[in-house]
């Protein structure tokens, strides 16, 4: 049996305190009836909290399932190995479709009006937006709520139906190599240089909370990174810091980035 309050004593005063306790009682759950036990979706900070905390429970694994292949927030599933049952991921995706002549509506459109009628964001996955319509990923027990209660997204009417999760295709992200020369390591610096920006636009992303570390909250544009660290962006993709390969004359430092959008 793994140390509990030794695990989440690691995460205390972080974003991810409250997600590895939910986790932690999760799995203690599997322990106790030796079978298992799916949680809500995580994003990509708890799916590694997921993957850490099993990894310090014997008997037990952890599978992933978003509802299509290359889906970034998933359920996360502790399974024991005395279970010799198939497990089934509880989750759907509903269609919302809107006349595109008339709006544009974004992520944050779709998500706000979730949220206005009391959605939690652990209940839903993935928001696959294209023109004039979004895939909702949720769970089962979600669907038909969302089916019956959203008839609007910003200023435009919609409708749902429930869709085919085989329908979504699997998400193919395009990658670009960026070599840059920095004067630091700062997070406002690497990632000016990797989304084409300026300093100062990362330090407002910072303050608006927009821009994450490794999928945490950054504390300012100071803080400073290291290989293999992702930075991301809401809206505009994520940037891994793939390489720092030390120092030029003039004394800046040499990285390689991968931007995936």
């Amino acid at each position: 049996m793994a140390d509990r309050e030794k695990i989440i004593r690691f995460y205390k005063g972080t974003e991810g305190e409250e997600i590895v306790i939910r986790l932690v009682d999760a799995i203690e759950a599997v322990n106790k009836t030796r079978k298992f036990r799916i949680t809500d979706f995580l994003d990509p900070y708890g799916c590694e909290i997921a993957e850490t905390v099993a990894a310090h429970y014997e008997n037990i694994s952890v599978n992933f399932n978003g509802g299509y292949m290359g889906a970034e927030r998933q359920c996360a599933c502790f399974v024991h190995d005395d279970f010799m049952g198939k497990v089934s991921y509880p989750i759907a995706v509903v269609k919302a479709v809107w006349n595109d002549k008339f709006y544009r509506l974004s992520h944050r459109d779709v998500l706000g009006a979730l949220m206005g009628l009391g959605i939690k964001r652990s209940q839903i996955g993935d928001l696959l937006i294209t023109l004039g319509s979004v895939k909702i990923i949720c769970t089962e027990k979600l669907a038909d709520f969302i089916l019956q209660n959203l008839t609007q997204i910003g200023a435009a009417n919609v409708s749902c139906e429930m869709d085919s999760l085989d329908s979504i295709a699997p998400r193919e992200e395009r990658c670009k190599e960026i070599t840059a020369t920095v004067a630091s390591l700062r997070i406002d610096s690497i990632s000016a240089a990797g989304f084409g920006s300026s300093r100062s636009k990362m330090a407002t992303n910072i303050d608006t909370d927009k821009l994450k570390l490794n999928w945490q909250s950054v504390k300012n544009a100071s803080q400073t990174v290291k290989e293999g660290d992702i930075i991301s962006i809401r809206g505009r993709g994520r940037l891994e810091v793939a390489e720092i390969r030390g120092k030029t004359k003039k004394g800046r430092t040499v990285v390689l980035l991968k931007r995936y959008i």
